[in-house]
């Protein structure tokens, strides 16, 4: 079966949508990266719920994603909160948004994503997220830090 270019994307952006989930998940349950992999593989990816069927995800995205979402923890989570507010370190926000901002920084640094690319997917993910619709601009404006240390010389 050939996928096309349009299907690739759209399982690469549901794979950023499962990674915020999973590594929120991980977080809450302190499951590991293994378990919750295949959690969402064999359980979300496509899964139906309410007669909804949930996208399929791009499995090498999703798992990529996560292990350096895993791996660089320590160097997103410093690189988030020079990003953030100085009354506002990483462990003191919402843990959707730490979950999201470890996933794009993830993404970030893997450096095969151009950095507004990877702004754009992941704010539209935030806007999945957001109750009051304030979140995604706080999201962009952090994202937009974090790309240009990661990946300055794409700016």
């Amino acid at each position: 079966m050939t996928i096309s270019n349009n299907q690739r994307r759209k399982m690469k952006s549901a794979a950023r949508f499962f990674a915020v989930q999973a590594l929120f998940q991980m977080e809450q349950t302190g499951q590991t990266a293994e378990r919750i992999i295949r959690e969402f593989e064999d359980h979300r990816f496509g899964e139906i719920i309410d007669d909804v069927e949930m996208a399929e995800g791009d499995v090498d995205t999703f798992r990529r994603m996560i292990d350096r979402a895993v791996d660089l923890q320590a160097s997103i989570d410093q690189m988030t909160d020079r990003a953030l507010v100085v009354k506002w370190p990483i462990a003191r926000i919402d843990p959707t948004w730490r979950a999201l901002f470890r996933a794009a920084g993830a993404e970030l640094l893997d450096k095969d994503t151009p950095p507004k690319v990877v702004i754009s997917e992941f704010v539209a993910v935030a806007e999945a997220f957001s109750h009051d619709g304030k979140e995604p601009k706080f999201v962009n404006a952090v994202l937009d830090h974090m790309a240009r240390e990661a990946q300055p010389e794409a700016f």
